[in-house]
C-alpha cells in the first residue's frame, strides 16, 4: 500500500517536533498538520481521547491508498515507520542484522525511553504539577541521573563522531536531538560538544521548518488548565 495523506497533531517544542522534523525531511512540506493546546488540557477532551487515550501528542495519522485510517500514536514508532518507508532519504541503515542497525535502534530507543523518562520527569515536577504536589527529591534524583549517566554516554558517543551514530545524521537523531535541545532548556548537556551537535543537526533546513513555532511553547502551566487536568 501507498501513504496518500498524513496528518500531524502537534504542539510547539513537544515530542511532536521530533514528527514534524523529520515529515519536513522525507516529505517537505506535503502533510498536515493541527495545532493541540496542551497547556489547555485539550488533550483531555473527549474529542482528542477519542484519537488517543493516552493523552498527550504527537498522534500521526496515516490515510492508505485503499481507503483506510491508521493512527501512531508513539513517537519512536514514528521515527523508525517514517525512516523505513521513505528509504530514499537515507535516514536509516538498511531493515538487516548489522551493526548498524543494532546500534541506531539501540540510540532510537534509548533516547525515547530512558532519556525522555527522566526529562519528563524533572519538568513535570517544576513547571507542570500544581505546586503542592511536587516532589524536589523526584527532581534532585533525575537530575543526578541525568547529569552521571546519560550524560556521559552521550558525549562518549559525541566525542567520537558528529552524529550520535556515527558520521551520518540518522534517524536517531531526531530523538536524541530533540532530547539534548530540552536538556539544555533544563539546564544540563552544558558541555560545549552538545552545543556543537546542536549547531550541526541545526543546519539541516528541516529543522528550522520543525522548530519555527517553537516561542509559542508554554514552559510553566502553574496556572493553566494542564495542570489541573494533569494524570502524567
Amino acid at each position: 500500500m501507498l501513504i496518500k495523506h498524513i496528518k500531524l497533531y502537534h504542539s510547539p517544542a513537544s515530542r511532536s517536533t521530533r514528527i514534524k522534523w523529520m515529515l519536513h525531511e522525507v516529505v517537505g512540506n506535503a502533510f498536515e498538520v493541527e495545532k493541540i493546546d496542551l497547556s489547555g488540557a485539550v488533550q483531555y477532551s473527549a474529542e482528542f481521547l477519542r484519537l488517543n487515550p493516552n493523552h498527550n501528542v504527537p498522534v500521526l495519522e496515516i490515510s492508505w491508498d485503499n481507503g483506510a485510517t491508521q493512527r501512531m500514536l508513539e513517537s519512536a514508532a514514528m521515527v523508525a515507520f517514517l525512516a523505513d518507508a521513505y528509504p530514499d532519504a537515507a535516514l536509516a541503515p538498511a531493515p538487516a542484522a548489522s551493526p548498524e542497525r543494532a546500534d541506531y535502534l539501540q540510540m532510537l530507543h534509548f533516547g525515547s525511553t530512558w532519556v525522555d523518562m527522566m526529562l519528563w520527569q524533572i519538568r513535570a515536577h517544576e513547571h507542570v504539577l500544581p505546586v503542592t504536589e511536587r516532589d524536589p527529591r523526584t527532581v534532585a534524583r533525575y537530575r543526578k541521573k541525568f547529569r552521571e549517566e546519560i550524560e556521559p554516554q552521550l558525549l562518549a558517543r559525541l566525542e567520537r563522531a558528529p552524529y550520535i551514530c556515527g558520521q551520518a545524521f540518522t534517524a536517531a537523531d531526531y530523538i536524541v536531538g530533540h532530547a539534548v535541545f530540552w536538556a539544555r532548556g533544563y539546564g544540563l548537556c552544558g558541555d560545549e560538544i552538545f552545543q556543537r551537535y546542536l549547531a550541526l543537526i541545526a543546519k539541516r533546513p528541516a529543522f528550522g521548518a520543525a522548530f519555527a513555532d517553537a516561542r509559542e511553547f508554554v514552559l510553566d502551566a502553574t496556572d493553566l488548565p494542564l495542570s489541573q487536568r494533569f494524570t502524567g
